[in-house]
């Protein structure tokens, strides 16, 4: 399912994909993120990494009446402090998404699913 905008000029039609994989992006480059987990744990409770190809697997978009509700699998480094970095995660995709696609992003859900240290 495709997001579309409608302007003056025609419509405007943008994937699912594509905004999971812009939403990825911008998280990883969030400090205190080690980088994306899969949306599903494996049956040991370890959470896979995700390469940079497969980032959208780490992301939920869904289309609501209020805007787009995007949810965020992620890795937190070990040693920072889990709540602000993912309150500045929150805010900068959010903002980032706003800013790109012109559409308005109700909610930004993490979910913190490892923590893992940085070698």
């Amino acid at each position: 399912m495709a997001l579309e905008t409608k302007t003056n000029y025609g419509s405007i039609s943008v994937s699912e994909d594509a905004v999971a994989a812009l939403a990825g992006g911008v998280i990883t480059e969030c400090y205190g993120v080690v980088g994306m987990a899969s949306k599903q744990v494996l049956r040991d409770g370890w959470a896979e990494m995700l390469k940079k190809e497969n980032y959208a697997r780490g992301v939920v978009v869904k289309k609501t009446d209020e805007g787009l509700e995007i949810d965020l699998y992620i890795i937190v480094s070990f040693g920072v402090k889990v709540s602000e970095v993912v309150q500045e995660a929150q805010k900068k995709v959010k903002y980032m998404l706003e800013k790109s696609l012109s559409l308005e992003v109700s909610a930004v859900n993490v979910f913190v699913q490892g923590v893992r240290t940085v070698a």
